[in-house]
């Protein structure tokens, strides 16, 4: 019984592990300058050592790939967004900066992947949608917070706090992957600070309001 108990998760193991495999070599191509189009499933499977038909064993197509690598992308992104409060430890603008500059690191380290995604989104409705799936995950946890800000008497009641989380992270959405896409990375703390700005002033220190730095 013991035995029977473990090989479930040892193929268990055996498969995330080349799953991960094929994924990191993904990343390897596209760093290395090919376009996620030009990408094919036999250089897939042989950058990672395996034949077509067991890459078939684990993914659909090379968008099942995509759609897995952008689900994971977003899913760290958003663990790093998401442990900003205004009024945590590390809360208050100067907070705020520094989890947007550890976005835009987390973006810079993926740049590659970015790129592919935002490349396949534009023609390929699967890919679309999951990614802007993703990004309504931002928009729900920004509008707790704004919600919560409110009935605190932090943020002004007049806010609406759907459409100012969808600006907020929409637009923020755009700077990144612009950032990461056009800069070297020197400014990106500029740039974070800047996004930051854009929110806490937005929606803390309007006229009235009682939040202060």
């Amino acid at each position: 019984m013991a035995s029977t108990t473990r090989r479930p998760s040892s193929a268990a193991d055996r498969r995330a592990a080349l799953e991960k495999r094929i994924l990191s070599v993904i990343e390897e191509c596209l760093r290395g300058g090919v376009t996620y189009t030009e990408l094919s499933v036999e250089q897939i499977a042989q950058a990672a050592g395996i034949s077509r038909s067991t890459f078939y064993l684990y993914f659909r197509d090379k968008v099942d790939v995509l759609l897995r690598l952008s689900g994971s992308l977003k899913t760290e992104s958003y663990a790093i967004a998401a442990t900003w409060r205004p009024t945590g430890p590390d809360g208050g603008l100067d907070g705020l900066a520094r989890t947007y500059e550890f976005i835009l690191r987390h973006y810079r380290e993926h740049a590659a992947l970015l790129a592919a995604i935002n490349e396949v989104a534009a023609y390929d409705p699967l890919v679309h949608e999951a990614w802007t799936a993703d990004q309504d995950r931002f928009i729900d946890n920004l509008v707790t917070v704004l919600k919560e800000e409110q009935r605190a008497g932090r943020t002004p009641a007049d806010i609406d706090p759907e459409l100012a989380a969808k600006v907020i992270v929409q637009g923020g959405g755009q700077v990144i992957a612009q950032q990461v896409s056009d800069s070297d990375g020197s400014d990106d703390t500029v740039v974070a600070r800047e996004l930051a700005r854009g929110y806490w002033y937005g929606v803390y220190r309007r006229p009235g309001s009682p939040t202060t730095d």
